[in-house]
């Protein structure tokens, strides 16, 4: 399989392109044009987070969780929340992925299993589009960033699985076990297709998403988010 560098090399290589074309074709905006490049080019890693080097891991979730709390910002600010809500929902995000996303992939994931597979890429899509701000059609853009980053990791992986052996092509054991569709544990299958099918149902009815104010009241809130950031700080 192709080494690290060279996935965040061919990944990186695409963002620009993603980018670089939005901007030059379609006149997009050249703050999210960079901003789709890059996710693209970071995804190129994500595959890889369930590997045993740990490099993939730590890369990508220090990554994500810098990310996505900025990403957020336009919910935050649709909430209505406080300048101080803000800041502690960001912290709570950064720290739910940074320590609790890293220990939960460490302890429930096996290498090439359903993160080297299509219905992945689409899933870290998915997300993306949520978290996303802009209209539709800004959010699928940078969504479809991350789907095109992850699915380049993919194929290089299915490219050096085939190899020229004695004048002819010949097939590693490990062809057909990036780009596939289903693993070979139930329950891995049925874990990937039903976060598919909840985010799917989360973007189709995304409008229907209750306000911060008709859950409860706002102070309440920050208190339960200060004890909870409490908490893991000091556990």
């Amino acid at each position: 399989m192709a080494g690290f560098k060279t996935h965040i090399t061919a990944s990186g290589l695409m963002g620009i392109g993603y980018g670089g074309a939005a901007f030059l074709m379609y006149d997009l905006p050249w703050s999210s044009c960079v901003l789709a490049g890059g996710l693209c080019g970071v995804s190129g890693m994500l595959p890889d987070i369930d590997s045993d080097s740990g490099t993939p891991l730590r890369e990508s979730m220090a990554f994500a969780a810098a990310v996505v709390p900025m990403m957020l910002l336009h919910r935050f600010l649709q909430w209505g929340l406080s300048n101080e809500s803000i800041v502690l929902a960001g912290a709570g995000v950064y720290l739910l992925i940074r320590f609790g996303g890293a220990a939960m992939l460490k302890k429930y994931t096996v290498h090439r299993g359903m993160f080297h597979s299509l219905p992945a890429a689409l899933i870290f899509g998915q997300i993306v589009y949520l978290v996303a701000s802009g209209d539709e059609t800004m959010r699928a853009y940078k969504a479809g960033g991350v789907v095109l980053g992850y699915l380049t990791h993919l194929l290089l992986d299915e490219l050096y699985s085939i190899e020229w052996h004695h004048g002819r092509l010949r097939f590693k054991q490990s062809f057909g076990t990036a780009m596939k569709i289903v693993g070979r544990g139930w329950w891995s299958n049925v874990s990937v297709y039903g976060k598919l099918g909840l985010l799917a149902a989360a973007i189709l009815w995304e409008s229907q998403w209750p306000m911060p104010e008709q859950l409860g009241d706002p102070a309440t809130i920050q208190q339960t988010a200060e004890r909870l950031i409490d908490r893991i700080m000091w556990r």
